[in-house]
């Protein structure tokens, strides 16, 4: 139970950590950089079901993911932030949720029984 646990942790951390790194990437190598970002969002989530064998694990990394995109969005005081509004930034955004609920409701395989 306890690896569990420390399994959904690790995906919650490492969803914002993916989500901070394709905030900045996307930005930085526009169209390439978008791409290498939903790939890696992607990667993200499909390794959270994999690894979890359960939705849970695409809504830990998906919830991490998802803080860290508020987060850069919202900015600082002085008005500085990751993203300026442009389409690619709605595009990572869009397409990163498309992804989570399209890794969530993908049919898990079965275990094997031996």
């Amino acid at each position: 139970m306890a690896g569990r646990i420390a399994a959904y942790v690790g995906l919650v951390v490492l969803g914002f950590v993916v989500g901070t790194a394709g905030a900045l990437v996307q930005a930085a190598w526009l169209p390439a950089g978008l791409l290498l970002a939903l790939l890696a969002t992607a990667a993200l989530f499909y390794g959270g079901l994999r690894a979890t064998g359960s939705q849970l694990g695409i809504a830990a990394s998906a919830a991490g993911w998802l803080v860290s995109i508020v987060l850069l969005a919202f900015g600082q005081a002085e008005g500085d932030g990751v993203f300026a509004g442009g389409l690619g930034e709605t595009v990572y955004l869009l397409g990163g949720m498309a992804l989570a609920v399209i890794c969530a409701t993908m049919s898990r395989l079965p275990r094997p029984t031996s």
